[in-house]
C-alpha cells in the first residue's frame, strides 16, 4: 500500500499543478458534485482498498450512511433494465466526497480536459456552466480561440495525458513497483 500511497502523491502533486495552471477555467468548489452522479467510477483493485481504508476512519454514522447507499445502488442495479447502469457514487453524503482524501483515481483527474485522440474530452460540467464554460464553443463542442483571447488570460487551456487506463497502466506498475489488480466499476467491488 506505501507504494501505491506513493504514487498517488505523485499523481496529485502534477494533478494540482494542471489545476493550477488551469484555474481561470476551472470551477470546482466544495459542494459541487456533478461529476459523483449519474457516472460508473472505474476503480482498481488497489485504489478500492485504498479507499475502504479510509472509510474506516470516519464515523459510525458516516459509515452506516454509506453503507445505506450501497446497498440502494446494488438494489437499482438488480432492478436495472438498460444497457449502462449508472449511479451516484455511495461515498457522497450531502453533496460531499466522505472519503475525499482516499478518493479514486478518476475522481481525481475530472474537471480536466483529457487528451483523447485527435480530439479533447472537455469535463462535461461545462454544459452547466462550470469548468470551462468560459471558453468552449457550445457548438461544436470545442474551446474556442476567440472565447480565449477575449478572455486575456495568460495559460492556454490544454488537454493533460490524464487518460485513467494510462493512469492505471502496467507501466506506472513497474514504474512504481505496486500492482493495480482488477478493475471494474466501483459498485460492482460491492457486489460481489
Amino acid at each position: 500500500m506505501d507504494k501505491f500511497i506513493g504514487y498517488l502523491n505523485f499523481l496529485q502533486n502534477n494533478l494540482n499543478k494542471f489545476y493550477e495552471q488551469q484555474s481561470p477555467y476551472i470551477a470546482c468548489q466544495r459542494g459541487c458534485c456533478l461529476c459523483c452522479k449519474n457516472a460508473q467510477f472505474p476503480f482498481s483493485e488497489m485504489e478500492f482498498n485504498y479507499l475502504i481504508q479510509g472509510s474506516l476512519t470516519l464515523s459510525k454514522e458516516v459509515q452506516n450512511k454509506i453503507e445505506e447507499n450501497i446497498a440502494k445502488v446494488i438494489k437499482d442495479k438488480k432492478e436495472f433494465n438498460g444497457e449502462t447502469f449508472k449511479y451516484d457514487c455511495p461515498f457522497l453524503i450531502d453533496n460531499v466526497c466522505s472519503v475525499y482524501e482516499y478518493r479514486g483515481i478518476v475522481c481525481r483527474t475530472f474537471g480536466l480536459i483529457e487528451e483523447n485522440g485527435d480530439k479533447a474530452k472537455i469535463p462535461f460540467c461545462h454544459e452547466e456552466g462550470l469548468n470551462y464554460s468560459n471558453v468552449v464553443d457550445k457548438e461544436k463542442n470545442t474551446i474556442s480561440q476567440e472565447k480565449y483571447l477575449a478572455l486575456n488570460e495568460e495559460n492556454l487551456p490544454l488537454a493533460y495525458n490524464i487518460n485513467y487506463n494510462l493512469l492505471t497502466s502496467k507501466k506506472v506498475e513497474q514504474e512504481f513497483g505496486f500492482k493495480f489488480g482488477d478493475k471494474k466499476p466501483l459498485i460492482d467491488w460491492f457486489s460481489e
